[in-house]
């Protein structure tokens, strides 16, 4: 299993939000190519980078942060996301040095059309990103648009949609684990693998200590994305080695 560092922007900052709201963010950095260095002095060589501005409003203005992270990073280290909605923006995207776009919203309302890029762009540069909630019977379900709404569509039926198309990168996150530094949702990403075992699954949400990510690797995920531990320092040099490229 792989650990992604995470970088998530707004207003050209690096920020985290708690379970995604936008009045509970923390700023841990003004400038994001200072924890950039970070990562990379650890080992990391793929970093996830979101532009929360562009999830919430489709607004595409850290596209100057995304340039200076990617030429910093290497073109091949980037996955990046958030407003993501046109053919255009992903192609942008690419143009700027990102080696994968993540796909969130209009992975669910558009499907037809995303399944298109998966096939022009080919499947190892196109990442789905599906947040989901747990329903009342723990069924994950699809939340858009920056999380602020709330889908019926479980996650199951929307990679089920996909893999005609070729899918092979999904991303998943539990929206009441994100920031939480609650421990990850092991179930959910057991039931993710076992459902669909061709898809490279990346799990997103809760890691708070190394033995998350060993549990998490006991899931079979194919990578984890960790913003908020690594920037507080809860996860040392040592404990991360083992899940870095060069492992």
């Amino acid at each position: 299993m792989l650990l992604i560092p995470a970088i998530d922007l707004r207003g050209g900052q690096c920020v985290r939000l708690l379970q995604g709201r936008f009045d509970a963010e923390t700023v841990y950095a003004q400038d994001p190519l200072t924890v950039l260095g970070q990562y990379l002095a650890l080992g990391a060589r793929r970093i996830h980078v979101v532009d929360l501005d562009g999830a919430r409003d489709g607004s595409q203005g850290n596209r100057g942060a995304i340039r200076k992270i990617a030429d910093r990073a290497g073109r091949d280290a980037i996955q990046a996301g958030g407003g993501v909605r046109t053919r255009q923006v992903a192609e942008e995207l690419f143009a700027l040095g990102v080696a994968r776009v993540v796909v969130g919203s209009v992975a669910v309302t558009q499907p037809d059309e995303v399944a298109s890029w998966i096939h022009e762009f080919g499947p190892e540069r196109v990442v789905l990103a599906f947040d989901v909630r747990l329903d009342e019977g723990g069924t994950p379900r699809l939340a858009t648009h920056g999380w602020e709404r709330q889908t019926q569509t479980s996650l199951w039926d929307a990679v089920e949609r996909y893999l005609p198309a070729g899918l092979r990168h999904v991303l998943c996150t539990d929206v009441a684990k994100d920031g939480a530094l609650s421990g990850p949702n092991l179930d959910l990403y057991q039931q993710c693998v076992h459902r669909f075992p061709s898809i490279a699954w990346q799990a997103s949400g809760g890691v708070s200590a190394a033995a998350d990510l060993h549990s998490l690797a006991a899931t079979g995920a194919a990578a984890v994305i960790s913003g908020r531990a690594l920037l507080e320092g809860r996860l040392t040099a040592q404990e991360i080695e083992p899940f870095l490229p060069a492992a």
